[in-house]
């Protein structure tokens, strides 16, 4: 149902869960084993099963439904700080959740893209980032970090765990995309590999977030190292294209302070 960081496991009155595809009750497309903990909100999938799936979720971090948070991403470097439940029927949009409200599990919901938890233990103060490439590349990782501080965190006193994500022996893109990057800075060179296809390339997601959480400040990092693309236990944006599929699940991956 779950992976764990070493790092973030290790700190006291800390929760936190990268969900997988498994233990709910989803069908279909959205399946898993013993059926699919989709909690994607703006999938297709039956909005019961999608409640009832974030409601087993928000039962493993030990937190109310109401308190099991995640926003609308648009792939973005928008922050939230959340300080209690949302207000009324939508979420906010954003691509970034920060607090230091105990018995609050902030999420970031993720099929491919890079999902990415942060802990500062001594300020007690979390964050849950969702990167994906646009996201990473125009800043949300250094937004994260940012908001944190104002809560009172420090950089050098924070663990970071990037979760699961597509993989660079699976993330196959264009010259487009490889010169965006190229653009923003030279040095991005060195996240992509030559593709067997002509004008193609093979991303380094997770090395380029791990990169901007090292420049940022933050160098106690975990990385599950898990591929969602290749690794059926996960939802993948990617993979349901490529087997024509009308839609896709997704994961919630979460933290929580506990309540002390």
């Amino acid at each position: 149902m779950m992976l764990c960081s070493p790092l973030l496991s290790a700190i006291p009155g800390l929760r936190h869960a990268f969900f997988t595809r498994d233990g709910g009750v989803s069908e279909g497309i959205y399946g898993g084993l013993n059926g699919g903990l989709n909690g994607g909100l703006g999938s297709r999938d039956d909005p019961a099963n999608i409640h009832e799936n974030r409601r087993r979720m928000a039962e493993q971090m030990g937190v109310n439904p109401a308190h099991f948070l995640s926003v609308h991403q648009t792939h973005s470097s928008d922050v939230m700080v959340a300080t209690g439940p949302w207000q009324g029927a939508s979420r906010p949009r954003a691509d970034a959740i920060v607090t230091r409200m105990e018995g609050l599990s902030i999420g970031a919901t993720a099929a491919d893209c890079g999902p990415i938890l942060l802990a500062d233990p001594n300020a007690r103060v979390i964050g849950a980032a969702h990167a994906g490439w646009k996201g990473a590349l125009t800043g949300i990782v250094e937004s994260t970090v940012e908001a944190m501080e104002k809560l009172g965190a420090e950089r050098s006193g924070m663990v970071a765990a990037i979760g699961p994500l597509i993989r660079q022996h699976s993330y196959e893109v264009g010259g487009e995309f490889v010169e965006r990057f190229i653009e923003a800075d030279a040095e991005n060179g060195i996240f992509f590999i030559p593709s067997a296809r002509e004008s193609h390339a093979m991303f380094d997601l997770a090395g380029y977030i791990r990169m901007r959480l090292e420049n940022a400040g933050v160098l106690m990092i975990d990385d599950t190292g898990v591929d969602t693309y290749s690794d059926e236990r996960f939802y993948s944006y990617r993979r349901s294209v490529h087997r024509n599929e009308p839609d896709y699940g997704r994961h919630v991956h979460s933290i929580v302070l506990e309540r002390e």
